[in-house]
């Protein structure tokens, strides 16, 4: 029997680049790729479509210093799917819980304690939305301009949340991803 398993982290200043190399296996982690099922690059401003890693490297050296580089979901996927199947679900779920924003993401399958597949995915997303207005890296994470939005940096799509209401939100997403799960078994 499966169950789902979905952990939300947001990223501080300095931590994207690192947790890129991370869930992409690179660099220190290349040990790590023959776990790695799947990897994919969406959405990435013009200057980092060549290199996705620039996104994520631009984040850490131009995002404001309190400000969030990064979002993540962690989510176990089902044993019972197979590599096309895992990877129908996720490329829905990016579709749906992601949109239009930059993201990496990586399926990774390891063998849990029990000897059996414990396939999961990392999607790491840039809450800086995709406008359709070019940026230089520096401007992209500069402070959106509402009154002439080419001159300020990109919108981001978070909104400001009590403790519970961003719970709920959690919770909210978490019984999506059930729903989404059960459709796909």
């Amino acid at each position: 029997m499966s169950f789902g398993m979905m952990r939300t982290n947001v990223g501080a200043k300095g931590k994207a680049q690192p947790h890129y190399s991370y869930i992409m296996a690179l660099g220190k982690y290349a040990k790590k790729s023959d776990e790695i099922e799947y990897t994919e690059n969406g959405n990435m401003p013009s200057w980092a479509k060549h290199n996705p890693a620039e996104l994520w490297e631009c984040a850490d050296l131009f995002e404001r210093k309190n400000g969030s580089t990064y979002r993540e979901h962690v989510v176990g996927l089902p044993r019972e799917l197979n590599k096309e199947q895992r990877l129908a679900l996720v490329k829905e779920w990016i579709t749906q819980e992601v949109g239009n924003k930059p993201y990496s993401v990586a399926l990774h399958n390891v063998i849990a304690s029990d000897g059996e597949q414990q396939p999961h995915i990392h999607l790491m997303f840039c809450e800086r939305l995709q406008d359709g207005i070019e940026r230089t890296p520096q401007q992209f994470f500069k402070r959106y301009n509402s009154k002439d939005p080419s001159k300020g940096g990109a919108k981001k799509a978070n909104e400001t949340l009590t403790k519970t209401q961003s719970k709920e939100k959690t919770k909210e997403q978490r019984l999506r991803l059930g729903d989404f799960i059960n459709k796909h078994l």
